[in-house]
C-alpha cells in the first residue's frame, strides 16, 4: 500500500512540475512550438484546458494554471490524509 501512495505522490508532484515547467515557457518567445514545449503542452493542456474554460483571463494574465496547480496540491494532500486514515496513523 505504501508503495502505491508513493507512486501517486510522485506521480502527482512530476505533473506538478510540467504544469510549472509548461507555464514558465510561454515567458520565452518560441518555447513552447519546440519539440519539448510540443511534448509538455500535449501533456498539460488536457488538464488545463477545463480550468480555462471556467476562469476568464484577467486582461493579459490567465489565472487558470495557478487554479489549476492548486487543484493537485489539494488532491495531494487529500491522497495523505486518505492513506493517513486507512494506515490508521
Amino acid at each position: 500500500m505504501a508503495f502505491l501512495f508513493n507512486i501517486l505522490m510522485t506521480a502527482l508532484q512530476i505533473y506538478s512540475w510540467i504544469l510549472i515547467i509548461y507555464i514558465l515557457l510561454s515567458w520565452f518567445p518560441g518555447a513552447r512550438e519546440s519539440s519539448f514545449g510540443e511534448v509538455l503542452a500535449k501533456l498539460a493542456e488536457p488538464f488545463l484546458e477545463p480550468f480555462r474554460k471556467i476562469i476568464p483571463p484577467l486582461g493579459m494574465i490567465d489565472i487558470s494554471p495557478i487554479v489549476a496547480i492548486l487543484v493537485l496540491r489539494f488532491a495531494s494532500a487529500g491522497l495523505g490524509e486518505l492513506y493517513q486514515m486507512i494506515m490508521g496513523l
